[in-house]
């Protein structure tokens, strides 16, 4: 083994960890080579979320969307899983940061994974029509194939709570406006209303687009990539999760679970019953 010298040992640690993201020295900080106090003051947090993914600044157009479509994911309420998760952990003595990670962490496949499984199938769609293929026989073979596979959904269209999602038409607006002025294509918006038909076709009836689908063809429409448009996502219920965890640790309550105590869980084992006598002469056994 070639023995190296102290200089190549702090070398290798120093690339031990690599990043094109921040430059970091003492009196410096750059962020994507941007001076931190240049940025300060100048430059909107979802200007600065862009940069810290992407690489550059965004064009005003697309910032615009992307704050528009973080804004109406930050809360659903208290029934929402993640929410309810972070108030009942302040009640049972976690600070905010805890109360915010328990929450982050319910945010998976099923609840808060659904935009990114949109966007997924979106770019299914947008790949299998090609340029100039039909995209709601498109739409339609993507969610057949997903159908036989066992999904019983298609993520980001219907909704349990609303008939019609109000948070739809202001976003869709957005990205009518955005396309005009040529900050994004408009190909998903279209995939997005294909599907509507392609599920209409199916089922009978209208099946909405809602907040998942929407922000999913605004993601698709910006050039996120779908894991990440699950993380965009959490960063917006993140605000509705902190606000609900700081209302709640005003309040001082201890120990609230998902239901007030009067309010019976449903029992659904055996019938009370009495030991089995070889069981219940060990306790004899021991006594005597």
């Amino acid at each position: 083994m070639t023995e190296r010298t102290a200089d190549q040992t702090i070398a290798d640690a120093s690339a031990w960890w690599d990043t094109s993201i921040i430059d970091i020295h003492p009196g410096q900080i750059d962020i994507r080579g941007y001076p931190v106090e240049q940025l300060i003051g100048r430059v909107r947090f979802p200007e600065m979320i862009w940069l810290m993914l992407r690489g550059e600044l965004p064009a005003p157009d697309q910032a615009e969307l992307l704050e528009a479509a973080l804004v109406p994911g930050v809360d659903h309420g208290p029934h929402a899983p993640s929410i309810a998760i972070s108030r009942m952990a302040v009640t049972c003595g976690l600070p905010v940061n805890g109360a915010m990670a328990s929450a982050i962490n319910v945010l998976d496949d099923i609840h808060g994974g659904a935009g990114q499984q949109c966007m997924e199938r979106y770019r299914e769609i947008d790949a299998l029509a090609g340029p100039d293929g039909d995209l709601v026989a498109a739409a339609a073979s993507v969610l057949a194939k997903h159908r036989a596979e066992g999904e019983k959904i298609m993520p980001g269209f219907g909704h349990r709570f609303h008939p019609v999602d109000p948070r739809v038409a202001p976003l869709y607006a957005l990205l009518q406006r955005a396309q005009a002025a040529g900050a994004i294509g408009g190909r998903y918006a279209r995939i997005g209303r294909a599907v509507e038909e392609a599920l209409k076709a199916h089922k009978g009836k209208l099946i909405p687009m809602n907040i998942d689908g929407i922000t999913a063809v605004i993601f698709c429409e910006l050039g996120f990539e779908p894991e990440l448009g699950r993380g965009l996502f959490i960063l917006s219920r993140s605000v509705g999760i902190l606000a609900h965890a700081w209302e709640q640790k005003q309040r001082g309550r201890r120990i609230m679970g998902p239901m007030p105590p009067a309010i019976p869980f449903k029992y659904s084992g055996p019938a009370r019953r009495d030991l089995p006598d070889a069981f219940a002469m060990r306790g004899a056994t021991k006594r005597d």
